[in-house]
């Protein structure tokens, strides 16, 4: 399916949500909250109904303002990149390597190798994981295999030492065709069988290919609008999945994200 028309590689139906209140409309440009005295963490999204999700209440039990831009319509040359304690990277419809056909992602990408530069802290999901791997001088590309479902995460020697040791053998919500190859100088960190799942650089960079901010409403409207791209299983079995499996996804996100915040100190 051409890029433009396929599932993205993260898509959770969600508006950013601040540390105590909705800050603006999904369909918004740009969604901030002004509390200029909490730490600061900027979010990158792709699509106007991509959204934080389960990351949104990590980042809000650790005291941050949220601040969300479109990366389609920003000017992201003109972006402080530096200046957001913490920089959050969504996922969407395009490819990390189709910069020609969507020129916000070279721009977005250049962005992310300033902010790797300065070793300030990153964190990026799939789409943006694969972004940032680019940006380090790796490679995305897309795979053979159409990974769909929850799938449990194989953790690393590097991992278990990490905050992805919350998720080793946690079934994790994976929904991508896309992948990348580990920067020189990041650990990898987690696996599954058929991909790389996280990857990081000392304490400030993580990025996984897995799915934390997926919540209910997500996975929800991910299986209504993309049945028609499951592969192995059903819609049904996919709902029934959630049932069983989404509950210890959540709280296995919100230990990673929250041990990951803490250590930025």
């Amino acid at each position: 399916m051409p890029a433009a028309e396929r599932a993205p590689d993260g898509v959770p139906p969600a508006a950013a949500v601040s540390p105590a209140r909705n800050v603006g409309r999904a369909g918004s440009a740009l969604v901030t909250d002004s509390s200029a005295a909490l730490p600061t963490a900027l979010v990158l999204r792709h699509a106007p109904d991509i959204g934080l999700g389960n990351v949104a209440g990590t980042l809000a039990a650790h005291g941050y303002a949220v601040t969300t831009l479109d990366a389609p319509t920003a000017d992201l040359d003109g972006l402080d990149v530096l200046a957001p304690d913490v920089l959050v990277v969504l996922g969407g419809t395009e490819g990390a390597y189709q910069g020609e056909i969507y020129p916000y992602l070279t721009a977005e990408t250049a962005l992310l190798r300033r902010r790797a530069d300065a070793r300030r802290p990153i964190l990026a999901i799939c789409l943006g994981a694969q972004l940032l791997a680019q940006a380090l001088g790796a490679r995305a590309w897309r795979g053979e295999v159409h990974e769909v479902g929850f799938v449990p995460i194989d953790v690393t020697a590097a991992g278990v030492s990490s905050p992805v040791r919350h998720v080793a053998g946690v079934a994790m919500v994976e929904w991508h065709h896309d992948t990348f190859a580990v920067p020189d100088g990041a650990e990898l960190l987690a696996t599954t069988p058929a991909y790389p799942q996280a990857y990081r650089i000392g304490p400030w960079l993580l990025a996984v290919q897995f799915h934390p901010e997926v919540d209910e409403e997500i996975h929800r409207g991910w299986v209504r609008q993309w049945a028609d791209e499951i592969e192995d299983g059903t819609a049904e079995q996919l709902t029934a999945d959630r049932a069983r499996f989404l509950d210890g996804a959540q709280a296995a996100s919100r230990a990673m994200v929250g041990e990951w915040l803490t250590q930025l100190g």
